[in-house]
């Protein structure tokens, strides 16, 4: 093998380029293979390499490095202690050995990209070398923009799915699935699904959406999918039961909030023979007509319960099932047995009628100063009439029935569900389902990822999949807090804080040791379930 050095007569750069000869058996002569490797310096003459050769003869090193620790061959202080819980939580969940067999090259990379996501919470990527030459992290290296941008776009769609796989079936045999969307705003213009749609945070930006797919027991995430950002909650249930069939898990059960609930989605998870758990709009016709009767006795003593300080009511009712057949087009209709939970609590009646005057206000405003918008035109129409004249202006006149029959539903609330038939069981597993909407703030907030400013598809999803990682730790590192009761002694930041100054040593030919370590600290590894770092 040898270096031929070959000038561009356009534009005078001489570069340098790895030719290896070889014997072509089919055209019986010998030919060459050249590659390029970097350019001469114009005033020096010396080699300089190109950025994917040095990376590419990096990775030729790693794979051939036996496995264990390096040994230091300078002397180092790092801190290690936050970095060391993440390790930890890594092994405990299988993210590291997921990440290992589906990442084979790269999942150190991301790991430490997922450690700085969690830690810098509101620090830009930029900033990762700084953070990376004064903390342990399983690359153990610096990582410049421009090789975490290279990171995110080697992210495959096939190795994620795989790792979604391998995480799930570690997971979930038993407990609900908790699934929701969120938008996620972006200052980009290039990418396919940034779309405007319903932007669930008010800004005033196009977006994306993101479904996701929790554990309502575990309150760990399984899996995630970016969607167009103008599609409706309601239409992405479909395409979902279709990824977790992808995902194999063997007994499902879904929590779902009121957005996603239709007919044809009901009747999706009936055919699927998934169990169900979905809040739906009280207003509903069917809902309307199973609660008008039991109005009266929902207020009885015995129908109160001290504990959740409501009233409930639950009752057997029949779901007219259709089934359109594939092949023959045929539509199979049955009926199906369903659990209507129904709820009143006092507390949300007058929080209804708050809301509602809110509401109304907003809306004689808007018309007022002649400043209607598109989305509530059918408010508009329902709850007024409006008259305009040259000398009068505007004038309103209040729709009162429509009015008085928003208002008999104050407080009031429902749950369907084809499995579960206790109501106050039901209500338990629902309002569990608020740890998603937690994960969602943690995504956004701790993860700097309320607006995207990537410009590529390719670094959006290979970021969001990093993004994710870290959200798998986040949400674990919650769960312990909360059960332990240490959201009294710490934020979460606060917690990370005191364990990130806990320092590792390094010397040359030595043993590595860690630094002192408080009695806090000690207790905060004793809550996790983990040993302290030796």
């Amino acid at each position: 093998m040898a270096n031929v050095n070959q000038e561009n007569k356009k534009t005078g750069v001489t570069y340098v380029y790895e030719s290896e000869s070889y014997w072509d058996k089919e055209k019986q002569q010998s030919r060459s293979r050249r590659k390029c490797i970097g350019k001469l310096d114009p005033e020096t003459g010396k080699l300089i390499f190109s950025k994917k050769y040095l990376v590419e003869k990096e990775l030729e090193a790693l794979k051939k490095r036996p496995p264990g620790p390096v040994p230091a061959v300078v002397s180092k202080r790092l801190f290690h202690g936050a970095t060391y819980l993440f390790d930890a939580i890594g092994e405990r969940l299988g993210v590291t050995c997921d990440l290992r067999q589906c990442f084979p090259d790269t999942y150190d990379k991301i790991l430490s990209v997922a450690y700085y996501l969690i830690m810098e919470d509101r620090n830009s990527l930029s900033r990762f070398p700084k953070w990376g030459r004064t903390h342990m992290h399983p690359y153990g290296k610096e990582l410049p923009s421009q090789r975490i941008s290279d990171l995110f776009s080697s992210i495959g769609e096939h190795a994620k799915q795989q790792f979604f796989q391998a995480q799930s079936s570690r997971r979930l045999e038993t407990e609900y699935l908790a699934y929701d969307t969120t938008s996620i705003s972006s200052y980009s213009k290039l990418m396919k699904q940034v779309k405007w749609g319903k932007n669930k945070d008010n800004d005033p930006l196009p977006q994306i959406n993101l479904a996701l797919v929790y554990g309502q027991e575990s309150r760990i995430p399984v899996y995630y999918r970016k969607l167009l950002g103008n599609i409706s909650d309601v239409m992405t249930v479909q395409k979902m039961l279709a990824d977790i069939d992808f995902l194999k898990l063997d007994k499902v059960q879904l929590v779902m909030d009121r957005g996603f609930y239709s007919e044809v989605n009901v009747n999706a998870l009936y055919q699927k023979h998934y169990k169900f758990l979905m809040a739906t709009r009280i207003g509903l016709s069917f809902v309307q007509k199973y609660l008008g009767p039991v109005k009266e006795s929902m207020q009885s003593r015995s129908a109160y319960s001290s504990k959740d300080r409501l009233n409930y009511h639950s009752q057997t009712i029949p779901w007219a099932y259709n089934e359109t057949k594939k092949r023959s087009g045929e539509v199979v209709t049955s009926e199906k047995r369903l659990y209507l939970h129904l709820f009143h609590n006092d507390q949300r009646a007058v929080d209804d009628k708050i809301e509602f005057n809110i509401l109304l206000d907003q809306l004689e405003e808007e018309l007022i100063c002649d400043q209607r918008k598109p989305s509530h035109e059918s408010l508009y129409a329902k709850y007024y009439d409006v008259n305009k004249t040259p000398k009068r202006g505007i004038q309103l006149t209040p729709k009162q029935e429509a009015i008085d029959e928003a208002k008999k539903n104050y407080g009031y609330f429902a749950l369907i569900s084809n499995g579960i038939k206790d109501p106050l069981e039901a209500l338990q597993i629902y309002r569990v389902k608020d740890v998603i909407e937690k994960a969602f703030g943690n995504l956004k907030e701790r993860l700097n990822m309320r607006r995207t400013s990537v410009s590529s598809e390719e670094n959006l999803d290979g970021k969001l999949f990093v993004q994710f990682v870290a959200l798998i730790y986040l949400a674990y590192i919650d769960k312990v807090m909360r059960t332990n009761n240490l959201y009294k002694d710490y934020t979460m930041q606060g917690l990370l804080d005191e364990l990130d100054v806990i320092e590792l040593f390094k010397q040359p030919g030595k043993k590595h040791h860690i630094g002192e370590m408080t009695k806090k600290q000690l207790a905060i590894y004793q809550l996790f379930g983990f040993d302290p770092p030796l």
